[in-house]
Order: structure tokens, then sequence, then C-alpha cells
């Protein structure tokens, strides 16, 4: 709540969507209306008590962070600055979408799209699906840069707003967490499946991505649910889930129980972290295309992890397919830090999930150039 001299505002989250609404000091309330389906937006600057305007922070999968003035007497939002990308974009292209899935338990789930706006909905496009789902942190349908060079190629762009997160509010942390973390792994399948019923793309032209406790979210599903998906990529993935959780030498794993269990003290915590635990339940059957990544200074996922992962996937799994293993002996476990180092790991990653779904690199632009 953010009170001025004519309005209370408050920021609040309806249905997995910011909004921001304004209530007189006579009762009287109402949203304020963006042109969007999926968006973020919060309360910039305001700095004066008594004000007839608002000042907003907005973006959108689509619009680039854009500072907006909303007029308290008109209604009306005036756009004050956006985003310059200096490689050049046209947002005409693309459309932003929100769909629903349907968890085993009936619970719907939101997901958040992004595709080129002349993208057939016939099953034929490959589609990329990110999911975390831990720590109660919601995953924003906020713009972003990177994810063009795979959009601009065909692919289509989805976050799957799994439980775990608070997108829906707090219970949807709790009900992600600790007894109740198988949700988030099938609400993320539940996601996959709406999609392929939708359109948006077909079994096994899915490429899955996640990071620490998301790569830990991917691992899961790729030993439930291998045939759906096309490739994946873990970033330093939270996936010897038992053995780090029994470590109590390890400096994070005390202070990890209150989100996954402690299978130390409690047996049904051991049981039920042993039950999803993707480097306990590799199975002999093949997996799809895979990288996955390591820091040798990350505290936080120790390189072991995704090294043990790696070795055992190629001592079990019934296929040949290309799975690669990259150890960066200068990271942790945010990568190596620059800006620059930053977006060549990104090109890395986008490449293997751009090779491995078969995607045509568009004509003229370099990619082109990428077996060269």
């Amino acid at each position: 709540m953010d009170c001025f001299a004519e309005v209370l505002v408050l920021t609040e989250r309806r249905e997995g969507l910011d909004t921001i609404c304004l209530r007189d000091y006579r009762g009287a309330e109402h949203g304020i209306r963006f042109p969007e389906e999926v968006y973020t937006v919060g309360l910039g600057d305001n700095r004066e008590f008594a004000t007839d305007v608002l000042r907003l922070r907005y973006s959108s999968l689509v619009t680039p962070w854009s500072v907006l003035d909303y007029h308290l007497a008109e209604g009306r939002l005036e756009t004050r600055k956006v985003q310059r990308i200096p490689s050049g974009y046209d947002p005409s292209r693309l459309v932003g979408e929100r769909l629903w899935a349907v968890s085993r338990d009936g619970t719907r789930v939101p997901i958040s799209i992004l595709r080129r706006r002349d993208l057939p909905l016939d099953g034929s496009a490959p589609l990329y699906l990110y999911g975390y789902g831990a720590y109660g942190h919601g995953l924003a349908p906020a713009f972003g840069t990177a994810r063009l060079g795979l959009v601009e190629r065909g692919v289509v762009y989805a976050m799957a707003h799994v439980r775990g997160g608070d997108e829906m509010g707090y219970r949807w942390y709790e009900d992600g967490r600790r007894e109740k973390k198988v949700n988030s792994f099938r609400d993320f399948v539940a996601c996959a499946e709406a999609l392929i019923e939708a359109g948006y793309t077909a079994p096994g032209r899915i490429a899955v991505h996640g990071g620490s406790a998301g790569g830990m979210l991917v691992g899961v599903v790729l030993n439930e649910r291998p045939d759906l998906w096309g490739c994946a990529v873990l970033e330093v993935p939270f996936v010897d889930v038992v053995n780090t959780m029994l470590d109590e030498s390890l400096p994070l794993t005390p202070i990890e129980w209150p989100e996954w269990g402690d299978p130390v003290h409690d047996p049904e915590a051991l049981r039920r972290l042993l039950s999803y635990s993707p480097y306990d339940n590799i199975r002999p059957q093949p997996y799809p295309p895979m990288l996955v990544t390591a820091g040798l200074s990350d505290p936080r996922v120790t390189y072991w992890e995704p090294a043990k992962y790696v070795a055992r996937l190629r001592a079990t799994r019934t296929d040949d397919r290309p799975l690669l293993l990259r150890i960066d002996m200068g990271a942790g476990h945010f990568g190596r830090s620059g800006r620059y180092e930053h977006l060549r790991e990104l090109a890395e990653i986008w490449t293997f999930l751009l090779e491995m779904l078969g995607v045509n690199p568009v004509p003229g632009s370099g990619a082109d150039r990428i077996n060269e």
C-alpha cells in the first residue's frame, strides 16, 4: 500500500498478474487497465504526496521496459519513455499470451507465452519452456532481449509458473515445497501437455531449461517423461538432492532443510527426497540431448553434483544422444562475472538448443555462419 493525498494505491497480484488498484478515501476503488494480456507493472518513482499523476514502471514479454504516467483525473495512461533496443526491434511482429494448464490435482497453472504473430498454431513449431518453482521466487513475464534470438527463428518462448513460486500468492509457494514439492513437477508436465494440446508444439519438440532448483525440476521431469522433450539444459542443477541434504558439513545444507525437508532427522523426509531426487532416479531409458553446466567455485550447488549426475546418466541411459558437461573453472553459481561473459554463456546455450531442435538460422543474421 502507498498513500497519496487523494488516493490509496494497492499493488496486488490477481490471477498471477500484477495489478495496480486505486482506492479513494471515500471507498471507491478501480484498477488500472493495461493494453496487454500478460505484463509486469509496479509503482515507479513517486516523490510528491499531493499529485494528480502516478508514475509506473511497466514491461511485458513484447514491450520493453517503459515509464508510464497514469493521470488520476482522466484515468489515462501516457507513455513517457521506452527502453531502446539498439539492434532494432518491431514489437508488432510478436504477441504475448496467457494459457492455463490443469495439473493432476485440478489446480489451474498459468503459462506466459511469447511467439511470432505469423506462427501457425498447428503443432509444428519448436518450443522453449522455462521453469523454476522454488523459494517463493516467481517468474515475472517481463521483457528480455536475449530471448528474441529464439523467437525470431520461430521458437515459441514459454514460462511455466509452477507451484513453489509466488505468482499466485504465498499459498502457491507453500503448495510447492517440502511434502508438497511433487506439485511443482506435475505442474510443469501439465504445462507442457497444455501447450501441445493448444497447438503451440508437439511431443519431442520442447526444449526445457532450468537452473539451480529449476535444474532439479528439469532433472525430475526428464526421468518421469523423457518422451515430451526435444532437448534440455540444466544450469548448475541441484540434482544430487539426497546426498547434499544429508551432508551437514556443507554450509548451506541446514538452512535448506525448511525448503526441502530434513532427511538427517526425519525418515519421512528422506523417503520423500529419494522418491524424486534426479540423481537417484536415473533409469535405463532413452533421454533427450542434454547440456549440463557447473561452476568450480559454486557454494550453492557444488560442482560434483552435475558431474556425478552426468556420469550416472552416461552409464545408465539406453541412447547415444549428445550429453554434454561443462564445468567452468572460473565461475560460481551465477556464471562468470561481466556482461559479455554472460552473453557468451547464453549464446552457447541458445546454440545448443537451436542445433538440437533442428532450427534453421535467420538468413543474413550471422547465426547462419555458426558452424564455421
